[in-house]
């Protein structure tokens, strides 16, 4: 019995008392002990009693718990978050000018000494033994557990295991099971028991839920827990004591028994003969704790499997949840899971030509371009028109981090493989399991680093950093660079067999001057979109403005077109037209070319022709009609210049 009184606090004056083994207190109304006090936490702090222990824990609180012991103070935080309990002690809960004082008091429920009978874990064979000699007892014990058996929803197994306690003992008038706190376990080294269910005979005779709130009696599943024992005492105010849970739940023969698996015990269940006042007091005895001991052997294992499936459940319905979560963050930034692509020359068309062969095949692709050309976006377009689409798509820059963290953060790490390792952590690929994996900047990848990502793309096996045994995904996976591969090879920066396992379905991306029939129809596109995101109307790009884009080289691609136009609509009144005045200087400094060009007004197409063919006549003349020479300023192959001069007859 632990009793906390409050000295200071909303609730200053007041001692409550609190009996169980576990015991919450916070400001949310689904605590053991509610304080109303603003500087409390919703679930500030627990207290755990456990193997004789009394634990404190703080549940990393906001304004955090104080431990006050003969003029000495311990803050619980970090690794030192818990501490054991005394009679005398102040807990303050907050810190400052906002704080909960409460005196603990540690109150003993005393048990008698002497127990009618108790017979050990490791006694279960010879209970067997007896039950087998009852062909009665037998029989019904092998239809308990078959309805056990059946059932694999953890509330209804413990309706089906206390339903036959009531069916085996006929003396039995209450049947409580309390289990192990297997939640609080997993935060701290202590083990909490905790009653979970009650059902009673009804005057029917059949078994069901009880009318109103049941008195348990803590001391008996305690001894139970303490002497891993199943224990009788027949006559129990006399044999346990007048504790005034005893008392005041009127029991007079009660049995506990443990619920186990291996050397863990995880529960109890508890049968009490609970007489009316004036009618004969039923016995409980040693034959019928041989009984449940049977039926706990197969209860137990019930209980284990259905708290497991439980567990497993809640775990799978929180993947789910996250991976919706992560999709659907994807899928609003993709705009709907919807790649897409902005283009109709002649180079984007060959590109999702060659897109559209490859989405439905398990190939690596490697996507090839200068910097801004939009590789992620090509990326993200074969996975959302692949079948992985409802899976997730995971990208990685291999350049934007160093080289142990980037292992970690592609494989994975186990807990207290390095420092700062405080626990276990998923690494992309297993995220990416199912999905699509795309690695940019491949190159960037240290050469250490690059055998493990062989191993993957080969045999779909991966090793955390620190693991022992290796792990099997199914992940499709999508590089890009901005470099040659071939001369980074040859350079010795990168492997020859990854690069020939990369390159199996090479994607080369056109730069922004290779497409310039484009430029319209992506400043458009832009125009619109940051146009709806800062919710200002805009009139479009006059068409100065629009020449000048055209007949810019846009040497950073298509992301410095997107910041282009962003700016401009930053810059623009409501309504307004995008006017040559706004361009950035850069942009501007072809400003006069189309004139020079001569290029008369008429149709977009008819303007841009006009305008490359004077850059075209433009290079000749500054290279003395070296085509190779000339083809380089301009960024295309020779061939390339060839079929435009003979498109302009020039």
């Amino acid at each position: 019995m632990i009793l906390l009184a409050v000295m200071q606090g909303l609730a200053a004056g007041t001692t409550f008392e609190l009996p169980g083994e576990l015991i919450t207190i916070g400001r949310a109304p689904s605590n053991e002990l509610v304080l109303d006090d603003m500087h409390v936490s919703g679930e500030h702090a627990r207290i755990v009693v456990t193997g004789g222990r009394v634990v404190l824990y703080d549940l990393r609180s906001t304004n955090g718990t104080t431990l006050v012991r003969g003029g000495e103070r311990r803050r619980l935080a970090g690794e030192q978050s818990s501490t054991d309990l005394e009679t005398g002690d102040v807990v303050e809960l907050g810190s400052g000018d906002g704080v909960t004082s409460l005196r603990v008091t540690i109150a003993d429920e005393p048990f008698a000494a002497h127990i009618v009978s108790m017979r050990r874990l490791d006694e279960l064979e010879p209970a067997a033994a007896k039950i087998e000699r009852d062909p009665g007892a037998l029989t019904k014990l092998y239809a308990a557990q078959k309805r056990i058996g059946a059932a694999t929803d953890l509330d209804r197994v413990l309706i089906e295991v206390a339903d036959a306690v009531l069916f085996l003992v006929p003396t039995a008038t209450h049947v409580t099971l309390v289990l192990r706190d297997d939640e609080l376990r997993q935060d701290t080294t202590a083990a909490a028991f905790v009653p979970v269910m009650t059902r009673v005979r009804l005057p029917s005779g059949v078994s069901g839920p009880p009318a109103g709130p049941v008195p348990i009696t803590r001391s008996i599943y305690r001894r139970v827990v303490k002497e891993r024992a199943a224990v009788l005492a027949a006559d129990a105010p006399t044999e346990v004591g007048e504790t005034e849970s005893i008392m005041g739940a009127s029991i007079r023969s009660t049995i506990g028994v443990p619920l186990w698996k291996g050397e863990e015990i995880l529960g109890v269940l508890q049968a009490d003969n609970r007489s009316s006042e004036g009618s004969a007091p039923g016995t409980l005895n040693a034959q019928d704790v041989e009984l449940l001991l049977v039926l706990a052997a197969n209860a137990s294992l019930a209980v284990a499997n259905a708290r497991l499936i439980k567990r497993l459940t809640s775990a799978e319905d929180r993947l789910i949840k996250e991976n919706s979560f992560l999709k659907g963050r994807e899928e609003k930034r993709r705009g709907g899971g919807q790649v897409e692509i902005i283009g109709k020359s002649a180079a984007m068309a060959k590109v999702i030509e060659h897109l559209d062969k490859v989405v439905d095949t398990r190939v690596t692709v490697l996507i090839e371009g200068e910097t801004g050309t939009g590789k992620e976006l090509i990326a993200a377009a074969v996975h959302y028109r692949s079948r992985r689409r409802d899976k997730l798509f995971v990208a990685q820059n291999c350049a934007a981090l160093a080289e142990s963290l980037l292992e970690s953060e592609l494989f994975g790490h186990k807990k207290g493989s390095f420092t700062g390792a405080t626990e276990e952590k998923k690494g992309l690929f297993e995220i990416a399991d199912g999905g699509t994996l795309f690695l940019d900047e491949i190159t960037e990848t240290p050469m250490s680093l690059q055998s493990k990502l062989l191993r993957a793309l080969q045999e779909g096996e991966i090793r955390p950093v620190g693991a022992t045994t290796p792990k099997h995904v199914n992940v499709r996976i999508v590089a890009a660079t901005n470099r040659n591969l071939e001369e980074e090879v040859k350079a010795g920066r990168f492997r020859e067999d990854l690069y020939y396992r990369l390159k199996v379905f090479p994607i080369r991306l056109p730069s922004l001057r290779e497409r310039r029939e484009d430029i319209p129809l992506l400043a458009e596109h832009f125009l619109a979109r940051y146009a709806a995101e800062i919710g200002k109307p805009v009139g479009g790009f006059s068409q100065q403005a629009a020449e000048l884009m055209l007949s810019y080289n846009w040497p950073g691609n298509v992301r410095e077109l997107q910041n282009e136009v962003q700016r401009l609509v930053i810059q623009l009144e409501p309504g307004a037209f995008a006017t040559p005045e706004l361009l950035s200087q850069r942009v501007r400094q072809v400003e006069g070319l189309v004139l020079r060009a001569g290029a008369t007004r008429g149709t977009l197409k008819d303007m841009m022709d006009s305008v490359e063919k004077f850059f075209l006549i433009e290079a000749l003349r500054e290279h003395g009609n070296n085509k190779t020479n000339a083809a380089k300023v301009l960024g295309i192959t020779r061939e390339g210049l060839h079929k435009k001069l003979r498109l302009f007859g020039i």
